[in-house]
């Protein structure tokens, strides 16, 4: 597994990572782009703060989230925030694409 700055999490590529098994997973990902620095928060159906990850130097973000509607909140420099909305589905991977 790959970590930057003593981060335990896995560096993020578009790509899965290796042994993620879809049969039981439902997965949201995607890359925003207009943004040098920008966090992709995770927002349940009624609003709910749920999690949020740093998006990469590539724009690259990824949930695991349990399937049903979700918001996809990113936030970027200069007070930018965009909204989108997804549905999770077990045994798919929702790719979003955000302009900011």
């Amino acid at each position: 597994m790959t970590t930057t700055q003593g981060c335990a999490a896995p560096e993020q590529t578009i790509a899965l990572p290796a042994g993620i098994d879809l049969a039981n997973q439902a997965v949201i990902q995607g890359v925003v782009t207009g943004a040098d620095t920008a966090y992709a928060r995770l927002l349940d159906h009624s609003g709910e703060f749920t999690g949020e990850v740093v998006v990469s130097d590539e724009g690259i973000f990824r949930f695991f989230a349990a399937p049903g509607d979700w918001t996809v909140r990113i936030i970027a420099g200069g007070g930018v925030t965009k909204d989108v909305q997804v549905e999770a589905r077990l045994g798919e991977v929702a790719q979003l694409a955000v302009a900011v």
